[in-house]
């Protein structure tokens, strides 16, 4: 049985309040409002950094960026290719194309400032070219040319490729056959996960063994040199952190100006991922719920207690007797978690879970389909992005199969004891022991030494990236600096925290290093 994993991109953290019962609007008012007609200057050149490359090497990195409008036509931003080795053991087996996007500084310049959404599987150029006012602040925009970039496997750049989206439907959607938990519906599951997989290696072109995060930190430090930056400056959330955190282990000497924002703990394996964000969500989920009941227009009522048993209790009808959408979608109690969860991500989204589940406790499942869409990145029958086949192919390839079936059977009880909300639909086949390779990566600490400084940011009721996993990757790292948000949702930065926000441009901008302990409440 593999323990569900759920860290997922940033732009889903905010689902905005008043919500139509036919419309929902996804993030809509946090994108950063680009003035018509307002074109990037003049692209700079710099000639790269090639310092100590290798010669095999040497062709990637002496390359020469050719800027120009990007694909999407947005004002402000200009985008460029970067090739990059395919296997970068092996740099003459072939090539990828990393998609990369600049917001130029709207003052003088101080350098490029890299930065990752999450996922895997996030794409770094949408966040910044939808987001950027949201992905990073009004200083940091003034001072840095604002870089986004999809790393390998995603989005614009060389990408996986799966189903199509009818087939993506089935496979994100379909009711199971069999009955939660027997051996047919392990081996339901398990069979769909292998026509997936089957589809990923069918349709990606040979690369599902490069989609690792060792190769992707390591096209960072090609980005890095190819625009000219003697150092890497680099802001990352979420799964960013974990890259973050590589790049600097395997760069301690390139490594500037590092803030990684809800921090994954490199250390921890997949089963222990799971179970310790299962228990996560519980936990944002009954802060939820206790928001809800004193708000006086909860569909729940009673004690906290008895509102997450009602709670309980409607996922289980769903479970039992899916509710039909107007598109012929059925949503059952998997789908109806993934739309808890995604809302999960930050307060904002609270009021769209309260309608939610009001018109599910009605029979009318729209909004909560409108909600797991979003999480799936699927707009009007639609994929808009590949976020679920990178995802998939990144994990796969990063976290070690594991088979112990004591260890499991623990984590389960732990999670049926402190998560009994999540409990019945956390778990499942694992999609990774069908996966055409084998995994490559390894889970142990990161110390990265030699590399400076680096800024943790954790929020002490984070559900994707419990803090305790920023508390641990502070302590691993040779000079770890943990700060901490103090509040609810998914990562601490440009958050609405003062403090905060203080002391991560105070660094990025004028390397000043907070107080390592220091505490924003």
């Amino acid at each position: 049985m593999n323990i569900r994993q759920t860290p997922r991109l940033r732009r889903l953290a905010a689902i905005t309040a008043g919500l139509a019962v036919a419309t929902v609007a996804l993030s809509g008012c946090l994108y950063a409002a680009i003035p018509a007609g307002v074109e990037p200057r003049p692209s700079k050149t710099s000639a790269p950094d090639t310092e100590g490359v290798s010669a095999e090497l040497l062709p990637f990195y002496e390359q020469t960026l050719e800027w120009g409008p990007c694909e999407s036509g947005a004002a402000g931003f200009d985008c460029t290719t970067v090739t990059a080795p395919l296997d970068w053991e092996n740099p003459a087996d072939g090539e990828m194309e990393i998609a990369v996007i600049r917001h130029q500084a709207s003052g003088t310049p101080m350098g490029s400032l890299l930065t990752n959404p999450g996922g895997p599987g996030g794409s770094g150029v949408d966040f910044i070219q939808n987001q950027l006012a949201y992905s990073v602040g009004e200083e940091l925009i003034e001072n840095y040319d604002v870089i986004g970039f999809d790393p390998r496997g995603v989005g614009q750049s060389t990408a996986v490729r799966c189903f199509d989206a009818a087939d993506m439907d089935a496979y994100l959607y379909d009711i199971p056959e069999n009955p939660r938990g027997s051996d047919e519906w392990e081996a339901e599951l398990t069979e769909r996960n292998r026509e997936f997989a089957e589809a990923c290696e069918a349709n990606s072109g040979g690369i599902l063994p490069f989609i690792t995060t060792i190769n992707s930190a390591r096209d960072m430090d090609l980005i890095r040199a190819v625009l000219g930056d003697k150092e890497l400056n680099y802001l990352g959330y979420s799964y960013g952190t974990f890259l973050g955190a590589t790049y600097a282990n395997l760069y301690p000497e390139k490594a500037g100006r590092l803030v990684l924002d809800g921090a994954i703990d490199p250390s921890v394996s997949g089963l222990a991922v799971g179970t310790t964000q299962a228990l996560g969500f519980e936990s944002a989920l009954r802060a939820y719920m206790q928001n809800c009941l004193d708000s006086g227009s909860c569909p729940f009522n009673g004690t906290l207690d008895e509102a997450m048993g009602d709670l309980a209790a409607l996922l289980a009808s769903v479970d039992r007797t899916p509710l039909k959408s107007d598109d012929g979608r059925l949503l059952g109690a998997d789908t109806l978690m993934t739309g808890i969860i995604v809302t999960l991500y930050s307060e904002q989204s609270w009021s769209a879970l309260t309608q939610g589940l009001t018109e599910a406790l009605q029979g009318d499942p729209s909004t909560a389909l409108y909600l797991a869409d979003a999480y799936n990145g699927r707009e009007g029958g639609v994929y808009v992005d590949n976020s679920t086949e990178a995802f998939r192919a990144y994990n796969c390839m990063d976290y070690p199969v594991e088979d112990d079936q004591a260890a499991e059977d623990a984590a389960m009880a732990k999670i049926e004891k402190h998560a009994p909300t999540f409990a019945p639909y956390w778990s499942g086949p694992d999609s990774c022991e069908v996966w055409p390779y084998p995994p490559t990566g390894t889970r142990g600490e990161i110390h990265a030494e030699e590399a400076g400084p680096i800024v943790v940011v954790g929020t002490t009721n984070d559900p994707a990236t419990p803090y305790e996993w920023s508390v641990s990757l502070a302590d691993q790292l040779e000079e770890g600096v943990l700060v901490t948000r103090v509040g609810e949702g998914h990562t601490g930065y440009n958050k609405g925290n003062a403090c905060v926000d203080d002391a991560v441009e105070s660094f990025l901008l004028n390397d000043v290093v907070p107080e390592d302990g220091l505490e924003c409440e």
